[in-house]
């Protein structure tokens, strides 16, 4: 811990900004104490945004705007986007977009650009990271399309596929650095992140 951090930071609670589960469970994989908390943030893009500095911006929007309720706490903020050529794709939200987002997706390399920002006010701590996953789809048909989606329905998943479940199966291959940053928290990162804002990760078991 240096300086720059007080040993206050220790004692202070850990936020996860976000209602999404599949973040919930990964962080949850640390074993350390955190609470999760809803970020209102609108999660439109900018005219000409690229995929990189949207999940930038939204991860960061997200830690900052949790961390205005919770100023003493350390909060985590973090997006993803699915960069199809550079043009962004977030969650589909319908059973249409999902069909429309892997019919063009079929046979293509897409690019998953996980960005976590972890902010503590009280500190003035605000430091951010980004996981790009490469991921190569196999050539998919309408028909098998619509029986995944049928199937395991993965409308809030930017790029409608579940690569933890049976999505695994549209996939010729993943390349990346960090396993745990497709399903949505790239949990090195984080971990790096965490370290530099002074939270013990192993203090609850020192």
């Amino acid at each position: 811990m240096t300086s720059h951090h007080p040993a206050a930071t220790s004692a202070r609670t850990l936020i996860l900004g976000s209602t999404s589960r599949y973040r919930r469970e990964l962080l949850s994989r640390l074993n350390i104490p955190f609470e999760t908390d809803a970020p209102d943030v609108d999660e439109t893009p900018h005219p000409g945004e690229s995929p990189v500095d949207l999940a930038l911006r939204l991860a960061r929007a997200k830690a900052v705007e949790v961390a205005t309720r919770h100023p003493q706490a350390v909060v985590i903020g973090s997006d993803q986007v699915a960069d199809l050529e550079g043009m962004p794709l977030g969650k589909p939200g319908t059973h249409e977009r999902a069909v429309e987002q892997l019919t063009r997706m079929s046979g293509k390399t897409v690019i998953f650009q996980t960005a976590v920002s972890v902010v503590c006010l009280a500190t003035g701590f605000e430091q951010f990271d980004l996981a790009a996953v490469e991921v190569q789809f196999r050539t998919l048909d309408a028909r098998e399309i619509e029986t995944y989606l049928r199937i395991e329905q993965p409308y809030d998943c930017a790029g409608s596929a579940k690569s933890e479940g049976l999505g695994i199966s549209l996939l010729d291959r993943i390349v990346n650095d960090d396993p745990t940053a497709l399903i949505g928290l790239p949990l090195i990162r984080t971990c790096r992140l965490l370290r530099a804002a002074g939270l013990p990760l192993y203090g609850a078991h020192a």
